[in-house]
């Protein structure tokens, strides 16, 4: 049977924690070239970009090619996608000529169209409702911080957008708490919010409020994202809703002693995060990037085994 990850839910509880438990092998065993190639040995992914990208891009490049396998990147602008082609076409065409496909892309029904009509694994790298990439990089992030997630809490503080649906999916089958603190108007949709609740072990939860200071209650990591996401309009408007939600130092004082401060990045200072916050002693948040790549050997080895 082909496997997809479109939103993190395809996987099983015990799949999850298998897949961050070989990242954290690949992290460790990095330096060792024969302990990480050979599993995509004469094998070629798709990494398709229709957005810009920095840590996706790379991430995704780096990890084909350290699993002995070739990264084809492709952007949209430049395949036939868009003069018209269909995304069913280009599925069924781009199956014949590799082994998986990573796209990273605006609405959510591309990447559920291309996995419908694909003969290999698709892989979502990023789209308006999903980035479960990115939640099995922060997951791993906590699990290397504190050994363990079941039991754990996170708390989102911000806009409940595609990072927070993931955090709340693969958190929640983690047995995780996440507590998400959004202003009125902002919270993340309720697809989301019961896709989490569906896929939830014992001790995973989703908790919704509008107060950031109770969200980060006791918590062991806190979390947050850009205000203005890739695609939107800037709006002073949406920013002066967000500004009480800004991830600081005074809202980390909130949480337990030894939490950590997470952010998907890119940041931008002085609105959703304070560079004490980004910068300082607490801050896991450049582990998180780093922990790209190793979720990514491990999710694309699950993919192709």
């Amino acid at each position: 049977m082909t496997k997809h990850f479109l939103t993190g839910a395809e996987l099983a509880p015990e799949e999850l924690g298998g897949i961050l438990n070989r990242a954290a092998q690949f992290k460790a065993e990095r330096d060792a070239l024969a302990a990480r190639r050979g599993a995509l040995a004469a094998k070629t992914v798709a990494l398709i970009f229709e957005h810009p990208s920095t840590r996706t891009r790379m991430s995704s490049e780096v990890a084909v090619y350290e699993l002995g396998g070739h990264p084809m990147v492709l952007s949209g602008s430049n395949m036939q996608i868009s003069r018209g082609e269909s995304i069913k076409d280009t599925a069924l065409v781009t199956s014949r000529f590799v082994h998986a496909i990573g796209i990273r892309t605006g609405s959510h029904s591309t990447v559920v169209d291309l996995a419908a009509h694909a003969t290999v694994p698709v892989f979502n790298l990023l789209t308006d409702q999903h980035h479960p990439m990115q939640g099995l990089a922060d997951l791993l992030t906590m699990q290397q911080r504190f050994g363990n997630l079941e039991g754990r809490k996170l708390a989102y503080v911000g806009d409940g957008n595609n990072v927070t649906a993931s955090l709340m999916v693969l958190g929640a089958m983690a047995g995780m708490e996440i507590a998400v603190a959004t202003p009125v108007g902002f919270e993340p949709e309720p697809a989301a919010v019961g896709l989490a609740e569906s896929v939830a072990t014992a001790g995973g939860a989703v908790e919704l409020t509008n107060d950031p200071q109770s969200a980060a209650a006791e918590a062991d990591a806190v979390y947050t994202d850009v205000w203005v996401s890739m695609g939107e309009q800037d709006s002073d408007a949406k920013k002066t809703a967000l500004a009480p939600y800004q991830l600081s130092g005074d809202l980390l004082a909130h949480a337990k002693a030894d939490a950590i401060a997470l952010h998907c990045l890119p940041a931008h200072v002085g609105e959703e995060i304070t560079e004490d916050a980004l910068y300082g002693p607490r801050s896991a948040i450049f582990d998180q990037a780093e922990n790209r790549l190793h979720v990514q050997k491990a999710l694309l080895e699950y993919l192709l085994s």
